[in-house]
């Protein structure tokens, strides 16, 4: 595997990469590549630190990247690290991991769909439904409670104003409260978000 430097007509360094694309979504890991450089570890300052919020992110391409505006990025993390991992209330960690998922399968997202397909099947045991979403699309039969969610989270990725109250009735239906259902609101419109960036700043990269 190896990258081509490629500076454009008005001066930009854009990376080419020969690695192998990814041919099905997956719960194997699943590589990203960046279209621009991402900031060299060794330049990373104090702010650019405080950006990624965590400094374990600085061995990743995609937040070195993204931490060229430190202060964006760290919003973004904590908005992030919000939705997913502040689960004393609200939905389970799974579904929250499912509304990801859901997102990132009708974007296309393959990097995003694989990370979040295996914290759903680790967190719900469900490696089968999650393996279905994967293969079958956001239409397989996962079960009541789970197809809510992600009929849900479909309906927000594909055009938010799709999103109405039938979709409220059917997750209070399967049982969610308000504030579950917010959380399947955030977790889906945060990767549709998410994933339509890391698809324009860089492309997915096929498990080892």
């Amino acid at each position: 595997m190896s990258d081509t430097i490629v500076e454009t007509a008005d001066g930009i360094r854009a990376l080419r990469h020969d690695a192998p694309h990814p041919d099905a979504f997956t719960r194997d890991s699943v590589g990203w590549l960046p279209w621009l450089e991402p900031l060299p570890v060794d330049q990373l300052t104090e702010r650019h630190h405080a950006g990624l919020v965590d400094r374990g992110r600085a061995s990743s391409d995609y937040f070195r990247l993204l931490a060229r505006d430190p202060e964006i990025l760290r919003a973004r993390t904590l908005t992030d690290k919000d939705i997913f991992y502040n689960v004393a209330e609200g939905l389970p960690r799974a579904d929250r991991e499912l509304a990801a998922a859901a997102a990132s399968r009708v974007n296309g997202c393959v990097f995003c769909a694989s990370v979040h397909a295996r914290f759903a099947a680790h967190f719900s045991g469900r490696e089968d439904a999650v393996d279905r979403l994967l293969a079958e699309g956001v239409g397989a039969d996962l079960g009541e409670r789970w197809n809510a969610i992600v009929a849900a989270s479909t309906a927000l990725t594909q055009t938010p104003i799709a999103f109405g109250p039938a979709h409220v009735a059917r997750l209070r239906a399967a049982g969610l409260d308000d504030l579950e259902i917010s959380d399947v609101v955030h977790g889906a419109a945060f990767f549709n978000w998410a994933n339509r960036l890391m698809l324009t700043i860089g492309r997915a990269v096929a498990p080892a």
